[in-house]
């Protein structure tokens, strides 16, 4: 396993201290706080994720507020209740992107949301109650049961409600094989994904950190060195 020592002195070399590298970090939200996600908060962001997706995110942002009210606020309970003809109108819809494949996923990832709150009484509960060694099986199963929501739709959903996640982007995955792990450039087999899974538990380990953190500084220790943080 690779030392995140270096990784870690190299982040910090390329953005000018520690200081500096402080600026482009995220941690998740603590266990209290995620709890209180509410599920239409799930939905709503699964959904910019899917929208983002191939897309170009500064628009589906920019429509974002009207996106909200054509789905009623993507409460998942009135959501599984549209019917076709509604889905047809809401695929029409010039306030939003016009994208019948993308609109039928709404209720489709409603009713898997609904789903999972019957079991574990919320979304947020349902994630937050995953094991924590095993982050890359919980993005398995929402490409599973869920609508779209594979590749890196899934994982980013997660990190944008504050979920203690690794989001493998280029630069990440660039990262990991500087670092000597053996995958692909574009890691989504089973092998690979359980190497990067365990390597990341290492660092956890070796440094105390969350999986947000420490993925972000990966991404800082590699690729195009921006002067300033974003997203």
């Amino acid at each position: 396993m690779a030392d995140f020592v270096p990784i870690l002195a190299h982040a910090v070399f390329r953005k000018g201290g520690e200081e500096k590298l402080e600026e482009w970090i995220r941690e998740p939200l603590s266990r209290d706080d995620f709890l209180q996600t509410p599920d239409n908060r799930f939905l709503s962001t699964m959904t910019l994720c899917v929208f983002q997706a191939g897309f170009v995110w500064r628009v589906i942002r920019k429509k974002w507020p009207d996106f909200e009210t054509v789905f009623f606020g993507f409460e998942p309970s009135k959501m599984v209740l549209l019917s076709p003809d509604q889905l047809d109108d809401i695929a029409l819809d010039i306030r939003i992107v016009r994208n019948r494949q993308k609109v039928m996923s709404v209720p489709q990832n409603a009713a898997y949301i609904m789903d999972m709150t019957a079991k574990h009484g919320s979304f947020a509960a349902f994630v937050e109650h995953w094991p924590k060694d095993d982050f890359v099986g919980l993005c398995q199963h929402l490409k599973k049961h869920g609508c779209r929501l594979g590749g890196r739709s899934g994982p980013r959903m997660l990190r944008y409600l504050g979920c203690d996640s690794f989001n493998l982007s280029s630069d990440v995955v660039t990262c990991l094989r500087e670092g000597g792990l053996e995958i692909a450039d574009h890691p989504t087999s089973k092998s690979d994904l359980a190497k990067v899974q365990a390597q990341f538990n290492h660092w956890r380990e070796q440094t105390g950190y969350s999986l947000t953190r420490l993925s972000r500084i990966c991404a800082c220790a590699s690729g195009e060195n921006y002067t300033e943080p974003f997203g």
